[in-house]
């Protein structure tokens, strides 16, 4: 049976997730909590010396999301690890900032991000706030059912103080103030329009500017653990009805933020829904030209060749990693990073923590409309004029349908025409052609699908080679 189960927890490209009640369930995320103490206790050592080991937890606003962080602090107390537990549903960056300012040796956050509403999953965090590489994940993922779990009551950890509930949005909201240059917004008029998506970004937003003029509004707001039947994904497909309103209530620019609000795409003044890809784009330029900063720049494999346009002006090295965050996040440990972005809408900024913010982000495009005295819309267009405009498509399928020939894959020497003059195979394979148009095929870490994303300097090829993929997926 131990063995049955361990199989259902597996940590992925961001975390482990699983469906709530199916395999994830109290007794396996007991089982996760106790690897982790295990962890904890053996391999970290405490931020100040002679005190206990300190372990900051949150949680989103999915279904149960609440009961089992306080389960997994129950399980870390058990074990002589002092908890700061979240006292409300909170963003993950939130958390991860948290880690740092509450000198925790480590952060669990209670989440499944954009996946649909009967996931959940945890997320481990570093104590420099970033995600958990696999050197982490692996040594939690093998320890499982190895010991048995310890757990105490939640009333006694708290009692005995154990557990200490904790106010962690006070000091992120602090930071966020004063990373944004609120004296120059402060005057600024841009509508802005935000959708929440009835995640964990709540109000953060629109706190994070009162003070100034500029008028941002929110929608889906309200906590909703269903998300209204959609996946609260920042995906075109899920944002109908803010592409709508943008373009009738004449807003500047559209935000969305995904449910853990950790991930953030856009939408200009037109209702054109604008990829995530442009906005590290939009973002590298304005912190390095508006704002002065220097350092590399990155971008996954499946990143626009729009960013290798923009580190060969402006004079920058640009690094290429596989898909997930947590690769992005060692990089900005290790290097000195100006911004960093994964295609998904992950975007980290210097001078924070390594770890993706779509709060910040979103905030930090207004920002660059205030500097610029443009809208989001007329930027994009200027960025596009000098760096080339390129099409980006992408598809998921359900692996049950959707196959991965990688053998079949690696063979192809055209592509409708182009001829097939790089393969990049180190995460999924990624196909270049000599026009400079790719396409690329690669089994999702965080989900049961696959995936194709293609790009090309016209929309009627980005379609055509993700109509090739989808077809090449779909064979048996």
């Amino acid at each position: 049976m131990a063995n049955k189960v361990n199989k259902e927890i597996k940590f992925g490209t961001d975390g482990w997730r699983g469906v709530i009640s199916d395999n994830f369930t109290f007794k396996n995320v007991a089982v996760v909590a106790q690897s982790i103490s295990n962890w904890v206790k053996k391999d970290l050592k405490p931020k100040v010396k002679g005190q206990p080991k300190k372990v900051a937890v949150g949680y989103d606003t999915r279904f149960l999301s609440r009961e089992y962080a306080e389960l997994v602090g129950c399980v870390l107390a058990k074990n002589g690890i002092e908890v700061y537990l979240s006292d409300a549903d909170i963003p993950t960056p939130a958390l991860s900032y948290g880690v740092v300012t509450t000198k925790s040796v480590a952060g669990v956050m209670i989440t499944a991000s954009h996946n649909p509403a009967k996931f959940n999953g945890i997320k481990i965090k570093t104590e420099q706030g970033g995600g958990a590489g696999t050197d982490i994940t692996s040594t939690v993922e093998n320890d499982l059912f190895k010991t048995p779990v310890k757990q105490m009551p939640l009333e006694d950890a708290l009692d005995e103080k154990k557990i200490v509930m904790h106010d962690f949005k006070k000091d992120y909201m602090t930071f966020m103030r004063h990373y944004l240059d609120l004296k120059k917004m402060k005057n600024a008029k841009f509508k802005i329009l935000t959708d929440v998506m009835h995640g964990s970004g709540g109000t953060l937003m629109e706190d994070a500017v009162k003070g100034t003029s500029l008028k941002l509004s929110l929608m889906r707001s309200e906590i909703n653990p269903y998300f209204s039947g959609a996946k609260p994904e920042p995906v075109k497909a899920y944002v109908g009805e803010l592409l709508k309103r943008v373009k009738r209530e004449k807003f500047d620019i559209g935000l969305i933020l995904d449910g853990d609000a950790d991930r953030i795409a856009a939408v200009d003044s037109t209702g054109e829904y604008l990829h995530p890809q442009k906005i590290l784009g939009l973002l590298v330029l304005h912190l390095v030209r508006n704002r002065g900063r220097k350092g590399g720049i990155v971008k996954t494999i499946c990143g626009t060749t729009m960013m290798d346009n923009i580190a060969k002006k402006l004079g920058l090295e640009l690094y290429e990693t596989p898909v997930g965050f947590k690769y992005i996040s060692e990089l900005m440990i290790t290097k000195n990073i100006v911004a960093g972005g994964e295609e998904a809408g992950g975007m980290g900024v210097q001078d924070y923590i390594p770890e993706r913010d779509g709060t910040l982000a979103g905030l930090l495009l207004v920002e660059m409309m205030v500097y610029e005295k443009k809208n989001i819309k007329q930027i994009l267009d200027d960025m596009e004029k000098e760096f080339g405009r390129y099409y980006y498509e992408r598809c998921d399928l359900p692996s049950g349908k959707g196959r991965f020939h990688e053998k079949e894959i690696r063979e192809i020497t055209t592509l409708l025409g182009r001829k097939v003059v790089n393969v990049k195979g180190y995460d999924g394979i990624k196909l270049v052609c000599d026009d400079g148009s790719w396409l690329m095929l690669r089994p999702s870490g965080t989900e049961p699908l696959v995936r194709a994303y293609s790009e090309a300097k016209t929309k009627k090829r980005a379609v055509e080679l993700i109509r090739f993929g989808e077809e090449l997926l779909r064979k048996k």
